[in-house]
């Protein structure tokens, strides 16, 4: 009866120390509430609802990863304790990421001595910009052509071997290092943040990225394609000098909050652990791409590498010989000119690089673009180029004059010409005229002017012999090159031909 008395009593206890505890873990909610709106995540962060660490799987206690990769920027302080740590990065600028060998002895022996590679990506955070990634790197490529959104500072960099970045890739890049060797490898983030944002304003929150890398060994093949380990973190990317900005700013909101509230918060730290994560999805829409296979034959990227969109194989460009008679090197481009042949005309004048950006555009669509689209497009100095080639302008020769083979009938008309000058001015002509022939110099020489005659004629320039120039009082002036660089733009002259005395050949006179 003694132990069926007790235990009643021990339950009453028991249930008014539970009691207690409850009402002493909510003590503070209805005051704060009534200060202000208060989060339902810090509900549930009480013990109460708190997953407790004892519930986690053994196998995640105390696991030790075999790599770690530490980016070297401050974390903010401005983060709640349970959520992910955010870092802030100035655009352009180059950050260190220490590759760092965590194995413990005996631990991975197959890749001692050897090297693995690493697969370093920005990619989006939100998962809706995560379905619409492909879309939204394209029309980034539209507004900044020619620019990455990742890449290495190989000079600053230490210990990576074989850095590649694959020009259809923009967010990717990669290399290979020793695990047994100091390696550092220095990014830059070349896009901001607010350049994502769906409606730009001014002031609006940028969308956060992620830094992710995935290291990879080799295979039997000598391919890097069996996962090793994949980490990443969270990053914001203001313009130059925003994020220390940024972090000033959270910092000295932190500063005016209360010991209580700071509790809150995680403490800022110098430099921001990559955490453990999946790794990152093979991407479909691109065609032969070394990632995350990796042949160890070292084979370089090209741009015919990359597709449009994920649903979307456009068809390889036609062989040039198919074309080659429609579309010659520097003919103008016509509005009825295929895709097809719009690709092979881009190749023809040395526009390979910007053949992806046209795939769909046939002729009319080229030439309707304006010069500033181009220029936008491909950049100022491939896009004035480019704008010159589509509109046919050719460059203007240095020095144009325009000659008249002199005749029997017009001397006639020479010697005339004072009898019948009353007669031209009042109208009355015979209706003869002369035809003049314009010739082009460019290095304003004579044996130019020589070779431009001769062809004007018909003739070999071996039988032109001297050039002179009608002077005053009638004599003649050897031309010379100095001579021709003095002439005026667009004169005229009438040549006159004179049989040399020694052999075949002729002079030519310009009056």
């Amino acid at each position: 009866m003694a132990w069926a008395l007790k235990l009643p009593l021990a339950d009453e206890v028991i249930e008014s120390g539970l009691v207690q505890d409850f009402d002493a873990s909510l003590s503070g909610i209805g005051q704060e509430l009534g200060a202000g709106a208060y989060s339902m995540s810090d509900v549930l962060a009480l013990p109460i609802f708190k997953q407790e660490e004892s519930s986690l799987p053994p196998d995640n206690e105390n696991k030790i990863l075999p790599f770690q990769y530490v980016l070297c920027a401050a974390t903010s302080p401005a983060v709640k304790l349970h959520d992910e740590t955010l870092t802030y990065l100035n655009q352009g600028q180059s950050y260190e990421i220490r590759m760092l060998d965590n194995r413990k002895l005996g631990e991975l022996p197959e890749i001692n001595g050897k090297l693995v590679k690493s697969i370093f990506r920005v990619v989006f955070h939100d998962r809706r910009l995560q379905y619409t990634e492909h879309q939204q790197l394209e029309g980034w490529r539209w507004n900044r052509p020619g620019d990455r959104i990742l890449d290495i500072d190989i000079p600053m960099s230490v210990g990576i071997i074989d850095p590649r970045a694959n020009p259809t890739q923009l967010n990717t890049v990669e290399f290979l290092w020793d695990p047994a060797k100091r390696t550092s490898v220095f990014i830059q983030v070349h896009c901001i943040s607010t350049e994502f944002t769906m409606r730009k304003h001014g002031g609006e929150k940028g969308v956060p990225f992620r830094v992710q890398i995935d290291t990879f060994k080799e295979n039997e093949n000598g391919e890097y394609t069996e996962h090793l380990h994949s980490a990443s973190c969270q990053i914001k990317v203001f313009k130059p000098k925003g994020a220390d900005r940024k972090q000033k700013t959270d910092r000295e909101k932190m500063e005016k909050r209360t010991p209580h509230e700071k509790e809150k918060y995680q403490p800022s730290y110098e430099t921001t652990i990559l955490t453990e994560c999946s790794p990152w999805p093979e991407i479909t829409y691109v065609n032969n791409s070394p990632s995350p296979g990796f042949n160890s034959s070292h084979s370089s990227f090209s741009l015919g590498e990359g597709n449009g969109s994920p649903n979307h194989q456009p068809e390889p460009p036609p062989p040039v010989t198919d074309v080659s008679l429609k579309l010659t090197p520097f003919q103008n481009l016509l509005p009825t000119t295929t895709p097809q042949e719009a690709q092979q005309w881009l190749h023809r004048n040395r526009f390979s690089t910007f053949t992806r950006l046209f795939t769909n555009f046939s002729g009319a669509d080229l030439l309707k673009l304006t010069r500033d689209d181009v220029i936008q497009i491909c950049g100022p100095a491939d896009g004035i180029r480019l704008f010159n080639a589509l509109k046919g302008r050719m460059v203007r020769p240095r020095l144009t004059i325009y000659v008249c083979q002199e005749s029997l009938q017009l001397r006639e008309q020479q010697q005339q010409q004072q009898q019948q000058q009353q007669k031209h001015e009042d109208g009355d002509s015979n209706g003869t005229f002369f035809v003049y022939h314009a010739i082009y110099l460019e290095e304003l020489t004579a044996v130019e002017l020589t070779e431009k005659i001769a062809q004007l004629f018909s003739i070999s320039p071996c039988q032109i012999s001297q050039i002179y120039k009608q002077g005053p009082t009638g004599i003649h002036v050897l031309i010379s090159d100095e001579m021709i660089q003095n002439f005026q733009e667009e004169a005229c002259f009438i040549l006159d031909t004179m049989k040399a005395e020694t052999n075949d050949s002729y002079h030519i006179i310009l009056k």
